[in-house]
């Protein structure tokens, strides 16, 4: 690139250039120049640094950095932090985020000269530095503008450092004191009477009693709590929470309290004596989520039964070891259940099936997504739960047509069917659908391979359909899309990937009937310019679209539709190539206007 032309260009619009680029392209792209360099120096807000040798001619560098990663500069100590407060032309005014985890070395005459220097900081990480104590702390309370502060493993933290910070930075909204083994209840208190807008607390391995939950459920604006593993909080602490805690969304507990009716604690290391310890203090519990648990076994879900009767939302996803009985032990004991997922959980069968079609009445809505034991005769039992509105059945391989027939037969009140490379299912399957399921408004049939246009014309009948995955279909010509057009004129998204078949009399139709489109997938599709050009000018509401590998377009053909367009995309997926054919003016338009473009 010449001289003469990178001149032409004002900072403005090579910052904008810089915004369109992914992390990974920024750093080729500033070596391209100087220019460019210079303007990767003004853009740049996050930095990690290695050497402490560097970190005085980073600071310098790069003027605008908002947030400053040190936890792996291992020479990092008081001296080093005051030659840079002595260095006049480093400036770190704007710095808002710091991260000293592990940086031992920094004790209090250190922290103190970053919290004068860093005037605007409001995060700070000093997790697992083994010599944060309370000098340490007392100079850190200087930032009064902190909002976000760890301090997991200050074993040397007491009541006293704690009792300096919250004073000093009463604005804090998150903090973190896992494994901070000297605070107590004290401490707690403190914390909560002067930090009111807390929204996040990790008190997680802390020798606190009942005592903390009391004063943590004054908190009024406290959304996420950590108590992991604190063994003096028992049932009467966990009841403050309950009457207290206005705004609670998350906590992750060892120990409930008979009245907790909601907890997840999906992918922990949960064993089946501590579930049923759990389940059996926690009777009231109506929702729990275990997925990826993967030393829940029988055993634990057999006592979830017997304790917690009025369950109605159980995620199983991916419990490798629960089987058929356990399955059996909830339908028939929890006969309120509504919601269960069982995503991956290769063991059950049929019989499990079974009894939920016998006992599981009020059943709304079922994961059975990869799950290889579920058959033909699993779907007939399944169909017996009549008010089901949710089935996924992707990666079923044993299912076919017959089993989906009576799915189509007795599930009249479907509103959601995933179908994901279900390899057996076909046209006269999804005839039954279409027949029975009148009020679908989410389809996933990608990569069901048998489909045909005469499927196709099946789903022309479900009127109500908002949702439709098509992807990989390769028997589905423009006929079938054509179809699918006239009929489902509420659709809103359409995944066409790799839809090879279809030809523009298919776009065309979609192009003219389907005008609620605001989601849109072509890659690997065969439409044409012209084709293009109608859809994009035609799809008044349409905002996401990705056109990826459309071989039949050219750069004028993607230059027309892209503009006729540009006022409405808030995202688009393009191949990289076209950021270098395509006009710069439409590239500022698009991002002038909020489009968000991946280039793939």
């Amino acid at each position: 690139m010449s001289h003469s032309i990178l001149s032409a260009l004002s900072e403005d619009l090579l910052v904008r250039v810089y915004g369109f680029l992914d992390p990974p392209c920024r750093k080729t792209w500033r070596l391209v120049s100087r220019e460019f360099h210079r303007v990767d120096s003004l853009s740049r807000t996050s930095i990690r640094i290695l050497r402490v040798e560097f970190l005085p001619a980073l600071l310098f560098k790069y003027p605008n950095l908002s947030s400053l990663d040190l936890s792996v500069c291992p020479k990092l100590d008081d001296d080093a932090v005051l030659r840079i407060a002595l260095d006049g032309a480093v400036s770190t005014s704007r710095l808002k985020s710091l991260n000293l985890s592990r940086a031992t070395a920094v004790r209090a005459r250190g922290l103190e000269t970053l919290a004068r220097l860093c005037r605007a900081l409001e995060r700070v990480d000093v997790s697992h530095c083994w010599a944060f104590g309370d000098r340490e702390a007392a100079a850190l309370s200087v930032a009064a503008g902190l909002r976000e502060l760890k301090m997991d493993k200050c074993l040397s933290l007491s009541d006293v450092g704690l009792a300096r910070i919250v004073v000093g930075c009463s604005k804090l909204n998150k903090i973190s004191l896992k494994w901070c083994m000297e605070i107590s209840d004290l401490g707690i208190d403190l914390l909560c009477k002067k930090c009111k807008d807390l929204k996040s607390l990790d008190v997680s391995y802390l020798k606190i009693t009942n005592d903390s939950v009391r004063s943590i459920a004054l908190l009024p604006k406290l959304e996420v709590l950590d108590m992991v593993s604190c063994p003096l909080i028992d049932d009467a602490g966990l009841h403050y929470l309950e009457n207290g805690s206005p705004s609670l969304k998350e906590i992750d507990v060892t120990r409930c309290d008979r009245h907790l009716k909601t907890l997840w604690i999906d992918g922990a290391r949960v064993s089946d004596s501590s579930l049923l310890t759990l389940t059996s203090s926690c009777r009231a519990l109506t929702e729990l989520g275990v997925s990826r648990c993967l030393d829940v076994t029988d055993i634990g879900m057999m006592g979830l039964a017997r304790n917690c009767s009025n369950l109605k939302a159980l995620n199983l996803a991916c419990c490798g070891f629960v089987t058929d009985a356990a399955i059996s032990a909830v339908a028939q004991s929890c006969l309120n259940l509504e919601s269960l997922q069982l995503e991956s959980c290769h063991l059950i069968t049929e019989k499990g099936l079974q009894s939920l079609g016998c006992y599981s009445k009020r059943l709304q809505e079922l994961d059975l997504t990869d799950c290889d034991g579920v058959n033909d005769r699993g779907l007939e039992y399944i169909s017996k739960c009549s008010n089901l509105i949710r089935l996924k059945l992707g990666l079923c391989a044993n299912i076919s047509d017959k089993g989906i027939f009576h799915i189509g037969s007795k599930c009249s009140k479907l509103l959601e069917l995933d179908l994901y490379r279900c390899a057996g299912f076909g046209d006269d399957g999804l005839a039954a659908i279409s027949r029975g399921c009148k009020s679908l408004n989410r389809l996933i049939l990608s990569y069901c391979g048998e489909l045909t246009d005469a499927g196709a014309e099946k789903i022309r009948q479900l009127e109500h359909l908002t949702h439709l995955e098509l992807r990989g279909i390769k028997n589905i010509t423009g006929t079938g899309l054509s179809a699918i057009a006239r009929g489902c004129k509420k659709l809103a998204y359409l995944d066409l990937k790799q839809c090879e078949n279809i030809d523009d009399s298919g776009f065309w139709a979609l192009a003219y009937f389907s005008r609620n489109l605001r989601q849109i997938n072509l890659c690997n599709c065969s439409v044409s310019d012209t084709a293009l050009c109608m859809l994009m000018s035609n799809l008044s509401r349409v905002q996401d679209v990705d056109l990826v590998h459309l071989n039949r377009v050219t750069v004028e053909g993607f230059e027309f539709a892209l503009r006729a367009c540009c006022n409405r995309l808030k995202k688009l997926k393009l191949l990289a190539p076209l950021r270098f054919l395509l006009s710069s003016e439409l590239l500022e338009v698009l991002h002038a206007r909020g489009c968000r473009i991946r280039w793939d």
